[in-house]
């Protein structure tokens, strides 16, 4: 991959620093320059799940390469765990670059891992990503803001930290937003439940889009009183996102991408998922 010479601008990775790195919702040609520049210039590079094997394979080739992706019930490595792991790799002097699906600090556990980091006394660099949201509703063509249907959108996680799903639902259930709600494939039945018991009504378009700008990608489309029920008959499975609102009426109209049979040189990402997942983002 030939990258334009923005060195002008700031430095490639320095030994003993974490750079944050969002790496997008799947498809590797999300990945900002900025974060292919540093993986390019790694020695080590942590990742995740959901990381398209294309953006791991720009590390050289002289790069250690250590997976902690966690999936429900199967964690490479705890989250403690993964942070003590960072900061040992700084204090060698390596240049460390985490990748993580999606948007670091957007249900990415980025904030908590710069947290230890940090008090470690080491420096970090975050580098933004596209998040699922942005991502995978463009490729699926549901607009999250259109004048005619939505004037805000609101991220949501559909499984909190133990595990509880006590959500503000009021505010989730406001008219004239799209909602889009991350890890919640699990709980689908009761999120689309509690939304309609609290006013939006049972004929919202809804849809579930599995695998969003990967050439795995499905969309399921319903409304909130079928959803579920529309997922379990497509067998949608995680990693998927959920999107709620008016704008999923444009859907197939505004559908631009067609997924399909990779080439022989596009694995899929690795099982599970880093930025959506039924019950663990990360």
């Amino acid at each position: 991959m030939s990258l334009p010479d923005l060195s002008v601008f700031r430095p490639g990775p320095l030994p003993g620093h974490v750079y944050l790195v969002g790496a997008g919702p799947g498809d590797p040609e999300l990945l900002t320059l900025r974060g292919a520049r540093l993986v390019a210039g790694a020695d080590v590079v942590v990742f995740d799940n959901l990381v398209a094997p294309a953006i791991i394979d720009l590390a050289p080739a002289a790069a250690e390469r250590i997976y902690v992706g966690k999936k429900a019930a199967d964690h490479a490595l705890p989250q403690d765990e993964i942070n003590a792991l960072l900061v040992r790799l700084a204090q060698a002097g390596k240049r460390v670059v985490r990748l993580k699906g999606g948007d670091p600090f957007i249900f990415g556990r980025g904030g908590e891992e710069m947290e230890d980091l940090l008090e470690a006394g080491i420096t970090v660099e975050v580098v933004p990503g596209v998040t699922a949201a942005a991502g995978v509703a463009a490729y699926a063509g549901i607009p999250l803001t259109h004048r005619d249907h939505a004037q805000s959108v609101v991220l949501t996680t559909g499984f909190m930290k133990d595990g509880a799903l006590d959500l503000d639902w009021p505010l989730l259930a406001h008219r004239g937003q799209t909602l889009v709600i991350y890890m919640g494939v699990s709980r689908l039945a009761e999120i689309c439940a509690q939304l309609v018991a609290h006013g939006l009504p049972a004929t919202t378009p809804a849809a579930v889009i599995e695998r969003g700008t990967t050439h795995a990608q499905r969309v399921a489309r319903a409304d909130l009183a079928t959803l579920a029920d529309e997922v379990l008959r497509q067998g949608i499975r995680p990693p998927s996102l959920t999107v709620v609102g008016d704008v999923v009426s444009l859907y197939p109209r505004l559908t631009w991408f067609q997924p399909g049979e990779p080439p022989p040189s596009s694995p899929l990402p690795h099982a599970g998922c880093a930025v959506v997942h039924s019950n663990n983002k990360d």
